[in-house]
């Protein structure tokens, strides 16, 4: 049986982009049930898929490093952080987490200024999980980058030199 995704849920998909679900469509000539989708990074655009391309499990013979085995995997959010600060995405597959957002995001959440945000980020280095990384993604409005934790991380401080360099000396 095929599970039917719905609305306002999210997903990865396989190339570790989020998704958020908008809907449920059927098409209306042939009767095929579609996703409709918006990216949860870059411009935010919406996509449409058919239902058993967004269930389908990743082809290895044209991606055999992805590391999931499902297109889409969905995510929980774990449910509401303090003071209204962004969610965590916590995986579906079982894995264990710890309790609560690591106090390094907290703190990187909270940090002043660009130098702060980069100051807790080295920090993190070796400490950092994919759902604390998509998290600093979505609070930055930022597409992920593709490497292990490490190089993502290392991805993000460099984003975050680059705006500072070219961002510092705009009116805001």
């Amino acid at each position: 049986m095929e599970i039917i995704p719905k609305p306002g849920e999210f997903y990865r998909h396989f190339k570790n982009n989020l998704y958020q679900v908008l809907a449920v469509a059927e098409h209306t000539e042939t009767g095929e049930l579609m996703v409709v989708y918006q990216a949860l990074y870059g411009n935010f655009r919406i996509y449409v898929r058919p239902l058993s391309s967004f269930c389908s499990e990743v082809d290895r013979e044209k991606h055999p490093g992805a590391s999931q085995k499902m297109r889409f995997q969905k995510v929980e959010l774990e449910g509401e952080a303090p003071e209204g600060r962004e969610t965590a995405f916590k995986e579906e597959a079982g894995e264990e987490s710890r309790p609560g957002p690591h106090p390094l995001l907290m703190q990187f959440l909270d940090a002043e200024d660009t130098d702060g945000q980069i100051g807790v980020l080295t920090r993190m280095k070796g400490k950092i999980t994919q759902q604390e990384l998509d998290s600093i993604y979505l609070s930055l409005d930022m597409a992920p980058v593709t490497g292990d934790v490490n190089q993502q991380l290392l991805g993000i401080i460099r984003t975050l030199e680059t705006r500072k360099k070219f961002d510092g000396s705009r009116l805001r």
